[in-house]
């Protein structure tokens, strides 16, 4: 169900050359093409538009000069570098291309007709003007010549095997004369040239031979094999055709036959006997044809026709059919018009021997054209369940549409056809997703005509059912109806005429938009054009449609696909670079399509298809090249990798099996075999115990990984939306599709999704039960009964269980019927049941919840009984830990909720949460408790504020304002401390010392000033900043200090390690060498060991991780991860250098404002002068050497698979960090006088990352206050 697509179009217009052309060859080795004239030979290069080589063969008199002479064969030797031409005249001559010289190898008296070459090269065969067939090797020796005449059969003649002959066999009811038939000779037809045709098989090991016979005048074939002996020679065929071509498979010989009302082409076997044929698409004696030629694989059957004058026709053309087989039946895949008379009719044809689909043509007017075609299927491209998943399949001037969405019909057949007036050539369905159903055909006269889907239930005259038609039968479908044909206007009818080619990869994105291809004859241009509706009369039959904007593209476009989704159409270029088509602006204009990151796009290898999908959001181009090479975007993907070619995911089908549409919004996935039947991959599961089985054999896991994991673990992460459980979607999506089809027939898997669920709907199962017990249906074959259904549920849930949910639907009906299907004693559940019918609704309905133990529920149920129970309701929410739950049942107003909040309250405060107990106490109004809880847990502001409302006096204020200013000192919380004694306790010189004590300077001189107090600062001020800044700078040296015995002793060990390559393995330094025992077996299990003890530590608690943690990197000299643990080291001095920047920057504003300059000095230079240390250290310590030394000890000469086994356990536990960061230059200003130098103390702010990869903190300097 595929097609001939048009891939790419090259045109070579008005070669500049001498004469006309008679025939042509392939030089494929470089890309040329040589062509032969009665002047000589030319080589071209279509690629570059030039003339390569020039060779007369007049100059050299092989031909005449009046132009009478003619070239009967070409063929190029690639291995010489020549190419070989056989003149009319009887001159073989072999040409050198590189020297230009010129051989004359043989010559026949005679002349010559036909030169052939077998399919090696390694013999030639000439047919000279006497009808003898001469065959030479490579070199021109003669072999052997014979008369192309034979009396004989061959060796292949039939043999009888006992039957008798024919003339003593029964003959049935036409009586004895049977056995003697008359032999009725016709000659050959009227327009046969009478000329041997030659064909080889594509091995070479046979060549056929046609020939007009002597003796009757009719065509005759003959086979000879490659030792040149006459193998067999055909049955006599009325109307046999001059020309053959040999299947390059080795089947079959085509031809063509005239019959008394058709013309068909036929195939022999290698025996003679015909074997099949189909019916070309015209009348008797309306056309001839001029040539026949198979495709490399075999697969292209391309027929070369030419119109016969007839009365009435002066325009007669000439076509190029290709016609393919599927399924035992023949297609009309494209039909190519060219015109006979003058520059533009057709000379020979020729198909690549090295690119199957493409072919080669050759016109008179010194114009070549080159046309790639590839397979592909046209389909609807919409994705919604509307669309009915059609396929266009193109049948000469039918269009075989099949709709897979209702029926599966293996092709020929088909749902529906279409009747165009032309041969079809290419297929478009619409690119809007809610019209997806239309198509437009575009056929060989270069006419559009659209058909759209509608409910008009009347046929149209051009729609023909298919298989789904015939009398007593009712269509279930809509089928389309002819809205308008369009004739295409490009604004130069000559080339509408001339090029059948000229407009490629028709695309239908709108309403009456089209966009297609077209490529210039005159450069490696082409041109992307917008096809809009010419204004016309209403009335008119036939629209036009022309170009309303088009733009240039440098390069030879292979490709343009439009998406239905997005919208966006992206172009393919021959180099694989991608544009993107902005079709919808007033202009097109096209850009380089660029992917996430913003970089161009381009494929590493031209794709024969191509798509736009959304992966991730992000609109992504898809290309699959003619041998499976798969790209998203620029990246290629592996469509199935070496781990995956023996994966559970994999599904055996039929060798040479091709997808052909998948339904939309199904699971349907429609295969053709190689044989052409069409399958459905996926059928509808029809039984329903096996639905069930699936269903309850449902695990909410992922089977991928648990139960068929991957030989080789996949990076990708999936996400899922943890709301969504597994069983819970598969159940409601299978229940919904069940529901949809038959209820009555899956009642009894319906029930079974209910119950497979993560958390089983039990109630909703018994009251689907209790309903099918009430509605009492008369049984039938697809329904089930109530107590099938209850026995069913028996099977899948506890009874127990199920008594309890059908409890708690307080249906008591319900409860009866599953009682009476369990094990209970009627005499315990009876009085149980008796009773609680007795009760009031809510009660009742309470006491069936707190059976169940479904607190919740029955607390609520609990609250609409009334004032008289709310003790029992206080009681239970107390007991089952219910105060939330309690607070939604009542009004906030209401004194329920007063005294449940106290509750609750309460029992925050004894569960020692004060501050939410607080919130609640002061919500409901208790002040008093809520200013208890506040203090407990230290909320100074929230006890203030409701001490305000509870208007305590002046002195219980101060009260209260000291005790939270201890619990504030308590939490080291001095600013916060100081606040509350100033403003509540009327305490500042209290306050003053608080900030004093939390190294607030400025804030203590702002209140001293603000009271008028400069004693303070003599008193207390001014000893507390120098006891201050005595302590920092005693700090600092202790620091520095440690940061140069760290220091130094990191080079040390990093020296020790870099002389002698030493392993640690299991916390223990090992020097190789053959002796050492991990080499030996044992290696191995150590390594286990070591997992295990690892597996352990991992289990242990938090606080014994952290003390292994601490245990590991030891200071102590000679452990074995000592560099780490300097390094950690290191990096904590830096992180508590880097922490004072913010104390010291305070302290000296401080001392400067209050003249102690010599203490200030003092402090910058010793913490400027430790800024210097470290960051001249840092390049020596963090080398990228001792970067990447967590990574180069794991692999080298000297692991082993301990250590490697250690390593990677190692890294594996650790985080991944970041690239580090190269080290910032110190940059300290100069400074600005005595007051600039006091205050201008650079920050230093540290980014110190995990210790697994070491890399180097980042030391910056902020600018100088």
């Amino acid at each position: 169900m595929r097609k001939l697509k048009l891939f790419r179009t090259l045109e070579f217009r008005d070669i500049p050359a001498r004469g006309k052309p008679q025939c042509f060859c392939l030089r494929t080795e470089r890309g040329t093409v040589l062509i032969g004239s009665e002047c000589g030979l030319i080589e071209v290069d279509p690629e570059q538009r030039e003339v390569k080589t020039e060779i007369s063969l007049v100059a050299e008199r092989f031909l005449p000069e009046d132009g009478s002479g003619c070239i009967v064969g070409i063929q190029g030797l690639p291995d010489q570098e020549s190419v070989c031409v056989a003149t009319a005249s009887g001159d073989v001559i072999l040409c050198n291309l590189s020297t230009r010289q010129l051989e004359c190898v043989g010559s026949v008296a005679n002349g010559i007709s036909v030169m052939s070459w077998s399919p090696d090269q390694e013999l030639v065969l000439l047919v000279t003007g006497q009808q003898t067939l001469i065959m030479m090797t490579r070199a021109f020796e003669v072999i052997a010549e014979q008369q192309i005449h034979q009396e004989d059969f061959g060796e292949g003649k039939f043999v009888t095997l006992g039957w008798g002959s024919r003339e003593t066999q029964f003959q049935g009811s036409e009586g004895r004369q049977a056995a003697f038939p008359v032999q009725v000779h016709e000659s050959a037809l009227p327009w046969d040239d009478h000329r041997p045709h030659i064909t080889w098989r594509g091995d070479g090991q046979f060549f056929a031979v046609s020939v007009v016979c002597p003796q009757t005048g009719a065509r005759k074939i003959r086979v000879w094999n490659r030792e040149f002996t006459l193998h067999s020679t055909s049955e006599p065929v009325p109307g046999l055709g001059p020309h053959l071509a040999w299947k390059p498979s080795g089947s079959l010989i085509a031809s063509t036959q005239d019959k008394p009302n058709q013309q068909d082409v036929v195939f022999l076997e290698k025996k003679g006997l015909l074997h099949g044929q189909f019916t070309l698409p015209f009348f008797k004696d309306e056309v001839k044809v001029n040539d026949l030629l198979w495709n490399a694989d075999s697969t292209v059957l391309a027929v070369w026709l030419e119109d016969l004058p007839r009365e009435n026709h002066p325009i007669l053309k000439s076509y190029v059919q290709l016609w393919t087989m599927g399924n035992y039946h023949w297609y009309l895949k494209q039909s190519l018009p060219f015109s006979t008379t003058g520059m533009n009719q057709v000379v020979s044809l020729l198909w690549d021997p090295v690119m199957p689909g493409r072919l080669h043509i050759l016109c008179q007017g010194w114009r070549y054209i080159c046309c790639d075609w590839h397979w592909t299927t046209d389909r609807s491209s919409g994705n919604s369940a509307s669309d009915l998943a059609n396929v266009a399949v193109i049948d000469g001037n039918r269009l075989l549409v099949t709709v897979f969405r209702q029926t599966v019909i293996p092709p020929p057949m088909c749902t529906y056809r279409l009747l165009i007036p032309h041969p079809v050539n290419q297929v478009m369905f619409s690119a809007p997703l809610r019209k997806s159903n239309d198509l437009a055909v575009f056929d060989a006269s270069n006419q559009i005509s659209v058909y759209k889907c509608g409910d008009n239930p009347d046929l149209d005259p051009t729609v023909k059912l298919g298989a789904v038609g015939g009398n007593g039968f009712k269509v279930p479908l809509s089928t389309p109806q002819l809205e308008k044909r369009y004739r295409i206007q490009l604004g130069n009818g000559e080339d509408e005429e001339v090029n059948p080619l000229q407009l490629s990869f028709l695309t239908w994105i709108e309403e009456a938009v089209f966009l297609a291809i077209s490529h210039s004859h005159t450069s490696l241009q082409s041109a992307i054009c917008r096809l809009t509706v010419a204004p016309s009369e209403a009335d008119e039959e036939q629209g036009q449609l022309v170009v309303s904007s088009s733009v240039t593209v440098d390069g030879v476009i292979i490709g343009l696909c439009c998406s239905s989704k997005t919208k966006s159409s992206v172009v393919q270029l021959a180099d694989g670079q991608l544009l993107r088509c902005f079709w919808d602006s007033p202009a097109l204009t096209v850009e380089p399509w660029k992917n996430a990151e913003g970089f161009p796009v381009q494929f590493a290898h031209p794709c024969t298809q191509v798509e736009v999908a959304v992966i991730g959001g992000q609109e992504c181009v898809l290309g699959l090249t003619d041998r499976c090479r798969f790209f998203v975007n620029d990246t290629e993907t592996g469509l199935c990798g070496s781990n995956e070619a023996n994966g559970e995911s994999l599904r055996r089908v039929e060798r040479g099996s091709r997808i052909v549409t998948v339904v939309p919004q199904d699971t349907k996935l429609i295969l053709q075999v190689f044989l052409g039947n069409v399958e459905a991959f996926i059928k509808q599961i029809d039984s329903v115990n096996h639905i069930n089985l699936f269903l309850t054999e449902l695990k909410e896991e992922d089977v991928t990984k648990t139960m068929y994991p991957p030989p080789v673990p996949n990076t990708v992460q999936t996400f899922r939306d943890p709301d969504k459980k597994k069983l819970d979607l598969i159940c409601d999506t299978m229940r919904v599709a069940m529901e949809n089809i038959n209820p009555h027939k899956y009642y009894l898997s319906i029930l079974t999704s209910h119950v497979k669920k993560t958390t089983p709907e039990l109630e909703i199962v018994l009251q689907k039960v209790h309903k099918l017990k009430a509605r009492n249906a008369p049984p039938g074959p697809e329904t089930v009964s109530a107590e099938e259904a209850l026995k069913y549920l028996l099977l899948l849930v506890d009874v127990n269980e199920l008594y309890n949910h059908s409890l708690g639907t307080y249906n008591f009906d319900l409860v009866l019927m599953v009682a009476e299907k369990s094990q209970k004693d009627p005499k315990e559940y009876i009085p149980f049941l008796n009773a609680l019918k007795k009760m009031e609704i809510n009660y009742q309905r309470f006491t069936i919840d707190k059976y169940l133990k479904r607190y919740e529920k029955a607390l609520g149920h609990l609250s609409k009984c009334g004032p008289e129970y709310f003790t029992e309701c206080l009681n239970l929410i107390k007991d089952k830990n219910l105060y939330k739950e309690a607070l939604k049942l009542y009004q906030p107003q209401s004194l329920q909720y007063q005294a449940i909040s106290v509750v609750y309250g309460e029992h925050l405060m004894q569960e020692h949460m004060y501050e939410p107990a607080g919130f609640v106490f002061a919500r409901c109004g208790a002040h008093q408790k809520a200013l208890s809880a506040f203090l407990a847990c230290g909320s100074w502001q929230q006890a203030l504020c409701i001490a305000s409302q509870l208007q305590l006096s002046e002195d219980q204020m101060v009260g209260l304002a000291r005790t939270l200013a201890g619990k504030l000192m308590e939490q080291r919380k001095h600013t916060e401390a100081a606040l509350v004694l100033e403003q509540y306790a009327q305490d500042y010189e209290e306050a003053v010392l608080q900030l004093l004590e939390g190294a607030a300077w400025e804030e203590a001189l702002r209140l001293v000033y603000k009271y008028d107090r400069e004693d303070i600062i003599e008193t207390s001020v001014k000893p507390s900043i120098l006891e201050a800044q005595k302590n920092f700078m005693a700090f600092l040296d202790s620091q520095t200090a440690i940061f140069i015995r760290h220091k130094d002793r990191f080079l040390v060990v990093r020296e020790l390690k870099s002389q002698g390559p030493q392993m640690h393995v299991d916390n223990e330094m090992v020097a190789p060498g053959p002796e050492s025992d991990f080499f030996s077996e044992s290696g191995s299990e150590m390594s286990g060991r070591y997992s295990q003890s690892n597996s352990r530590i991992s289990a242990r608690s938090s606080k014994n991780r952290r003390k292994a943690e601490r245990k590991k990197y030891s200071l102590k000299e000679g452990s074995p991860l000592e560099d780490l643990a300097l390094l950690e080291a290191l990096s904590e001095v830096v992180q508590s250098i880097d922490k004072m920047k913010d104390e010291v920057h305070s302290m000296l504003r401080a001392l400067f404002v209050l003249a102690f300059e010599q203490q200030a000095q003092e402090l910058q230079k010793a913490y400027e002068n430790t800024l210097k240390l470290m960051e001249k250290a840092l390049p020596e310590i963090w080398t990228l050497d001792c970067q990447q030394s967590s990574l180069t000890s794991v692999l080298g000469p000297s692991s082993t698979v301990n250590s490697i086994t250690a390593s990677y356990q190692q890294q594996q536990q650790q985080q991944p960090q970041p690239q580090p960061p190269s080290v910032p230059v110190l940059d300290v200003r100069k400074p600005l006088g005595n007051i600039g130098k006091l205050i201008g103390v650079a920050g230093v702010s540290s980014l110190i990352p995990d210790l697994c990869s070491i890399p180097p903190p980042v030391v910056l300097l902020q600018q100088l206050l």
